[in-house]
């Protein structure tokens, strides 16, 4: 099933549909948090989808473009990525351990409408990542 649906978003967005591709998207849409292109490359050796990390950096840039992964900023060394159909996300972000935690939901979508009334700014989106300490790591300190 997510074979087919993967193929279908490709082919609606204009790309042509590899085994990379698939592989990616599908790699991603199974993880619970976002990936960096190096985890990537080596999920995909396990799948069985021969590839060099230029590709999978160049794969995830045309898919960033067609809007089917979101490249994120929560590490400052490393960007991460997303499948974009999982939705919107939130993070909370451990600065010792790099553990990542999704958030049920967004807290942010009543404040929107506030401050679009107050303001009259027209707000398109919004990220929000958190960081501090999991409880293993704040226990150390």
């Amino acid at each position: 099933m997510n074979c087919e649906l993967f193929e279908l978003e490709l082919k609606e967005n204009g790309l042509k549909v590899t085994k990379a591709r698939r592989v990616i998207l599908e790699c991603l849409k199974e993880s619970a948090n976002p990936l960096a292109a190096e985890s990537l490359f080596l999920a995909m050796k396990e799948k069985d989808c021969k590839s060099n990390l230029s590709t999978v950096y160049r794969t995830l840039e045309s898919l960033e473009e067609a809007g089917l992964v979101t490249k994120l900023d929560l590490m400052e060394e490393k960007k991460m990525y997303e499948y974009s159909g999982i939705g919107h996300r939130h993070y909370l972000i451990c600065l010792s351990c790099k553990k990542m935690i999704a958030i049920a939901h967004c807290p942010l979508h009543e404040y929107e409408k506030k401050l679009e009334k107050d303001t009259e700014f027209a707000i398109t989106g919004h990220k929000l990542y958190l960081y501090g300490y999991c409880k293993e790591c704040a226990s150390l300190i």
